[in-house]
């Protein structure tokens, strides 16, 4: 997004966090709606356009929007996309990529308020490893020409009572929505908008072994005094790491490993 749509985004989610503020909000309601929204207006260009055009007042666009949605979804739905697009957008589908983040954020706060948040942001990461580890699963959950029914029922035998049920909301919508995205792409995103919720950064731990809690407390607090903040450890296994740990935290990677220091010292000896 250019500076004027991350500008409109940022003030959306602070209306959205303001909303999460009133708990008689019903947050997984919300986020439904903004959901259908995004379908809307993924669907229709046209009003899109039309929605996010420079030439036409803020005011103007947020009666259409109100007009359009009164009726088909709740007052604090309407509310919100109204004040939306009454910003300045740099392109028409950042407006509906926004209102999709939206949806997720909200699905995120209903988590948040049951106490479930860390363990959806878990269990988006193992869903992820599932899939990065079953290559006949990712092809069936990322087939374009399979029914969308049978994508979401598969995913609710896999997910239903195993998984929070704001993880498998977002993971349904993910998959039988993608909008262009990787599945690898989107549980990303989704497992950064979680982190986000708690300003903590998310940090891909592989170790060879398990982490013994102090030890989890232990990288916990380097990392945190690293980086200044908070850092949510999604943990995983690979033996052929044979000792140590390999964090990656977005584009960084700290390797820690034997098996890194065993190439290293091979490259050095080569060289």
């Amino acid at each position: 997004m250019s500076l004027a749509s991350r500008e409109a985004l940022a003030s959306a989610r602070e209306r959205l966090d303001a909303l999460a503020d009133n708990t008689a909000v019903d947050a997984a309601k919300l986020a439904d709606e903004l959901a259908a929204v995004t379908a809307l207006l993924d669907r229709e260009v046209s009003l899109r356009r039309v929605l996010t055009d420079p030439a036409q007042t803020g005011e103007a666009k947020a009666d259409l929007a109100r007009r359009l949605l009164g009726g088909q979804v709740g007052g604090e739905c309407a509310d919100l996309v109204a004040g939306m697009v009454r910003s300045r957008w740099s392109r028409s589908r950042d407006l509906v990529d926004a209102i999709e983040e939206l949806a997720s954020g909200a699905e995120l706060i209903a988590a948040e308020r049951a106490g479930d948040l860390d363990d959806v942001e878990d269990e988006l990461f193992r869903f992820g490893r599932i899939v990065a580890s079953n290559p006949d699963l990712r092809a069936a959950l990322t087939d374009k020409v399979a029914d969308k029914a049978a994508k979401a029922t598969l995913l609710r035998e896999l997910l239903g009572g195993r998984a929070n049920p704001v993880t498998e909301r977002l993971v349904v919508r993910l998959v039988t929505v993608p909008r262009g995205r990787s599945l690898e792409g989107g549980l990303n995103a989704l497992s950064k908008l979680a982190a986000d919720r708690r300003d903590r950064m998310v940090a891909e731990v592989v170790s060879a072994v398990p982490l013994t809690d102090q030890q989890k407390q232990r990288l916990g607090d380097a990392l945190a005094k690293l980086y200044g903040r908070r850092v949510h450890l999604n943990l995983d296994i690979d033996p052929e790491v044979l000792g140590g740990v390999q964090v990656r935290i977005g584009d960084e990677v700290i390797n820690g490993t034997i098996a890194d220091r065993l190439a290293d010292a091979s490259r050095r000896m080569a060289g």
